[in-house]
């Protein structure tokens, strides 16, 4: 492909084409180009993006059958993710992973191999589709205790156990950068002849710069969903379906995108991933310089405050093809002893005060106040997220909001040692492999609930999923056992400060369970 065409961006110049021509709105959005909000100042922020938000007019191409801008637009997105073929999406990683689910799971009782600790849109994926997940659990880093994929021994017993699967879907990385080579479960899966799918949300940038690790298309997967608004730079809501090989159904996929998108996308969000892709495409690996320099800048502050340490150290490694590790120039981790975790993210900084004075949570509320916000946090850690977009100031307003944590909450106790903190990323209970789980869009019905005491739940069934946010992994699932192992957990999580969705006591002190027949 030649240069010039790397740095068009067709549907953004489409829109700008249409805001400059000024033409008259007969058509929807109702706002008429913005023009609605023009005698109402307080709208100002919405004025630029309404006068390009746009539906299927002559000219703007139609996301469910692309054959201008759009179409060109996401052949320039394969091109630059090294696709064999590319679908914009507007409904978040959300729709991709349902888009592959329902094509991969194209029958109802159809068995998925699924990572244990998954994105709720899985979930929901699989009780769209009727299907049947075998839960695989991911293996620990040794020294964190926090999850990362599963096996490739895992992954062929199962393959062995559930020939009749229709593939394997897996997280990767984890909402804190960590991660594994993919290769080995890609070969696995294609030795049974099924795909591998990766729910690769927070890994949009990866194998774009050397001090990045590979990105899962370079590994073997075959259907690949990225959000490119959380790691590169389109609006909220910008995402990318990605796939490769013979191994996926791309009509049955096409279909399956129209059913779970809007039949009205949005033109800004699709404009923003197609200006995400320009920026990486023509700049490439210097795209990145500026946040690799902010990472670089917290790296050796952190030096300077021994209270708050890195999660794990930012040692030099460098990223080749194949997901194997090298040496490179930012943060690094070492390879842990059970092998679960041998890439990280130096986007993603998670800290802890070694003292064990602040929980995560309590660090996140009082970096808030001095006006850093989080990602997310959990009981011991706070992730720290940087991307492209960051700049060196940035890490010099979070060291000076670190100092300042530092002095006015002074050191206690030290934490103790070995001690496993309580995440919301690892939300399964170590298990051998067990026989696949049923899933419906069966609601559950009041008269077989009732409403009990959390403490007073173990050995229950529970009948709500139970989902700490962020990053929206399900602890609990409608019909699954409360072991007394989640039981703690979810006591834990609650007694901590954590968030809850999809609960009818979002305080999560009772929990919707079955009756007891």
């Amino acid at each position: 492909m030649k240069d010039e065409e790397r740095q068009s961006a067709p549907l953004y110049e489409m829109l700008e084409r249409y805001k400059a021509e000024g033409k008259i709105s007969f058509h929807v959005p109702g706002h008429k180009n913005g023009q609605a909000y023009r005698t109402d100042k307080s709208a100002g922020l919405l004025d630029e993006v309404m006068t390009a938000d746009i539906t299927e007019i002559s000219g703007s191409d139609d996301l469910h059958h692309p054959e201008g801008v759009i179409l060109e637009a996401q052949r320039l997105a394969a091109d630059c993710f090294g696709a064999e073929e590319s679908f914009f999406l507007v409904g978040g990683s959300t729709a991709g992973n349902l888009a592959l689910i329902l094509t991969v799971c194209a029958e109802p009782g159809t068995v998925l191999l699924v990572q244990r600790n998954v994105h709720k849109s899985v979930i929901h994926g699989l009780m769209l589709a009727g299907a049947r997940a075998v839960f695989l659990d991911p293996l620990l880093d040794d020294s964190s205790g926090l999850a990362v994929a599963p096996s490739e021994e895992t992954v062929r017993k199962a393959l062995a156990a559930w020939p009749e699967a229709a593939g394997l879907l897996v997280t990767m990385p984890n909402y804190y950068g960590m991660g594994s080579d993919l290769a080995p479960l890609a070969r696995a899966c294609h030795d049974s002849g099924v795909p591998l799918l990766v729910d690769e949300a927070h890994g949009a940038h990866y194998g774009q710069h050397p001090e990045l690790p590979a990105g899962a298309l370079s590994c073997g997967a075959d259907g690949v969903v990225q959000s490119t608004h959380k790691m590169l730079a389109a609006m909220t809501m910008g995402a990318m379906l990605h796939v490769q090989g013979p191994r996926l159904d791309r009509a049955l996929l096409r279909q399956r995108l129209a059913m779970v998108q809007s039949s009205s996308p949005s033109y800004p969000v699709m404009a923003s991933l197609d200006l995400a892709r320009r920026l990486l495409h023509s700049r490439r690996a210097d795209a990145f310089t500026a946040g690799l320099a902010a990472v670089e800048t917290l790296r050796r502050g952190l030096a300077e405050l021994p209270r708050f340490k890195a999660l794990r150290p930012m040692e030099p490694q460098r990223h080749t093809g194949g997901g194997e590790p090298g040496a490179s120039a930012t943060g690094q981790a070492p390879r842990s002893r059970s092998g679960a975790y041998t890439t990280q993210d130096p986007f993603k900084v998670v800290i802890y005060d070694a003292t064990g004075v602040l929980s995560g949570f309590e660090l996140q509320a009082e970096l808030e106040r001095r006006g850093c916000v989080p990602e997310m946090s959990d009981e011991r850690h706070v992730v720290l997220l940087f991307s492209l977009g960051s700049r060196a100031e940035d890490a010099v307003s979070l060291l000076a909001a670190l100092r300042d944590i530092d002095r006015e909450c002074p050191p206690g106790r030290p934490a103790t040692s070995g001690s496993t903190p309580v995440s919301t990323w690892n939300n399964f209970e170590p298990r051998s492999l067990l026989e696949p789980v049923q899933f419906s869009l069966r609601p559950v019905r009041e008269e077989e609930t009732e409403c009990i005491k959390l403490e007073e739940s173990e050995g229950r069934v529970a009948a709500e999923m139970v989902i700490p946010y962020p990053p929206g992994i399900p602890l609990l699932y409608p019909g699954e056992v409360i072991t007394g192992e989640i039981n703690l957990r979810l006591r834990s999580l609650a007694e901590a400060g954590a968030r809850f969705q999809s609960v009818s006591d979002p305080a999560l002190q009772t929990i919707k369970v079955y009756i007891t027949r």
